[in-house]
C-alpha cells in the first residue's frame, strides 16, 4: 500500500511540474493593440481615416499580398516585432518595391500608385 501512494505522490509532482513547466513555455509577450491594428500584424486603414481608427485590412503572412481598390491618402501601420519589416510596392506580388516600413512605424501614403504589400522576415 505505501509503495501505491508514494507512486501516486510522484505521479502528482511530476504532472505538477509538467504543467508549470509547459505553461511558462507558452507563456507569449503582452500584446500590443496600436489604433485597432494587432500585435504582430500589417494593417492599412480606409481612405482618408486620419487618425487611424479601425483597420481594413489586416496582414499576419511573410510575404507579398496584393491589394485592390486601394486609392487616395491611407494610414500603413506596421505593428509587427523583432525587427519584421513592410515594403510598400508599385507592382503585383512585391514587384517595384520601393518604401520600407520598419516595425512599429506607421505612414500615410496615396496608396493609388501601390499594388502590393510585402512583410519582410527580419
Amino acid at each position: 500500500m505505501r509503495k501505491i501512494m508514494r507512486g501516486a505522490a510522484a505521479l502528482a509532482t511530476t504532472a505538477a511540474a509538467v504543467l508549470a513547466f509547459s505553461s511558462a513555455a507558452e507563456a507569449k509577450p503582452a500584446a500590443d493593440e496600436w489604433y485597432g491594428c494587432p500585435y504582430g500584424a500589417v494593417c492599412i486603414y480606409p481612405q482618408n481615416q486620419n487618425p487611424p481608427v479601425s483597420p481594413s485590412h489586416t496582414y499576419w503572412s511573410y510575404g507579398a499580398h496584393n491589394l485592390s481598390n486601394q486609392v487616395g491618402n491611407h494610414w500603413v501601420l506596421n505593428n509587427q516585432y523583432g525587427g519584421a519589416s513592410a515594403s510598400l510596392c508599385t507592382g503585383y506580388n512585391g514587384v517595384g518595391c520601393n518604401e520600407t516600413i520598419p516595425e512599429g512605424v506607421g505612414v500615410y501614403r496615396d496608396l493609388t500608385p501601390i499594388n502590393s504589400i510585402t512583410l519582410n522576415r527580419p
